[in-house]
């Protein structure tokens, strides 16, 4: 099994009153904001065959191990800030985030070998099932971690303070993103999942391994060596 997760920021702003940094007035932190906005789009869920002798050149390398099958699970997160810049002099402003959207996606692509057993796609559905169950409540962890940013105040320094603005939003952007990516995290219970089930190897019933694994994988998830 295979997990990738695929965090881009998109970099929006606004200047609420006025455009680029407005002049000196006096640092309030507002008193309403608004909530952020998380727009989770469904789940994209693809099954595709290969040659293993001949795979195709967008298919991600097996693990290792002796797996001839894999789930691709992609989770994307773009998140666009937007915020307020008062100078307080030529070179120094104070920002406000007033505004965070961020949109949530999911791509599963299952590879299987053409004439691959039942078990093993039953295995490699399992793995879907698992990054769905963690998809299910993604919006309501981005909005944790985004409402934490609204009306964060971050100072800003340079002759350019347009240039400051712009990159001081990008790297909220992308603390978001980041701590999204760290939050979520499935993987302890993918590989919880695959020692279960011994990799589709065993007999043990997919559903109950899933079921046990994502109930589980707090106290018995061990981070295998190396």
């Amino acid at each position: 099994m295979r997990r990738s997760v695929l965090l881009c920021m998109l970099l929006g702003f606004i200047v609420l009153g006025g455009t680029g940094c407005q002049g000196p007035s006096p640092v309030e932190r507002p008193k309403e904001l608004r909530t952020p906005t998380i727009r989770k789009e469904p789940a994209h869920i693809a099954t595709r065959t290969f040659d293993p002798a001949n795979p195709p050149a967008d298919m991600p390398p097996l693990a290792s191990g002796g797996e001839i099958a894999q789930c691709e699970s992609d989770f994307g997160a773009n998140a666009n800030v937007g915020g307020q810049a008062q100078r307080t002099d030529p070179t120094h402003a104070v920002i406000t985030i007033k505004q965070i959207s961020v949109t949530l996606q999911l791509n599963v692509t299952i590879w299987v070998p053409a004439d691959v057993s039942q078990r093993v796609i039953d295995h490699e559905q399992g793995h879907r099932q698992i990054s769905e169950y963690y998809y299910q409540t993604a919006d309501k962890l981005a909005t944790q971690i985004a409402a934490n940013y609204m009306g964060k105040q971050v100072s800003i320094t340079g002759a350019d303070l347009d240039a400051e603005f712009h990159k001081a939003l990008q790297s909220i952007g992308a603390e978001i993103t980041e701590e999204y990516e760290k939050e979520l995290n499935p993987n302890p219970t993918q590989l919880l999942y695959d020692s279960i089930t011994d990799h589709s190897r065993n007999d043990v019933a997919v559903q109950d391994a899933v079921d046990h694994a994502v109930k589980n994988v707090a106290v018995e998830f061990s981070q295998p060596a190396g």
